[in-house]
């Protein structure tokens, strides 16, 4: 199993980047996919899950109506639209698969992408 994440970069505050997580032996369709990132001298932190059944996917309060996640499926890829961004956002971003019933928390991850770094300047 392979997760890859892509997309990161340095971008000015206020812009946009869209990250992007293809998986390889995995289908995302049968597991819940979250978006974490980790900070300098802090902890990883769920940001995003989006759940294999659908629904209301879940954000965590700092980046809501900010960030979007989104899956295909088909294409086993599942993207975190982030827009507004701001100096805080600058992290590590890692993508994870799980198929835990509480799929909005971190615990029950288990499988890993290598991060791909945000850079935000203001």
């Amino acid at each position: 199993v392979q997760l890859q994440a892509s997309g990161g970069g340095l971008v000015q505050a206020g812009g946009s980047l869209r990250l992007s997580c293809a998986s390889s032996g995995l289908r995302t369709r049968d597991y819940h996919m979250g978006w974490f990132r980790q900070a300098p001298g802090q902890e990883r932190e769920i940001i995003a899950a989006s759940r294999r059944s659908g629904g209301n996917p879940y954000y965590a309060d700092s980046v809501k109506g900010r960030f979007a996640i989104s899956r295909d499926n088909a294409k086993n890829t599942v993207y975190l639209q982030m827009n507004g961004l701001k100096a805080e956002d600058t992290a590590v971003y890692y993508c994870a698969a799980s198929q835990f019933v509480n799929w909005y928390m971190a615990v029950g991850y288990k499988y890993w992408g290598q991060g791909t770094l945000v850079t935000v300047s203001s």
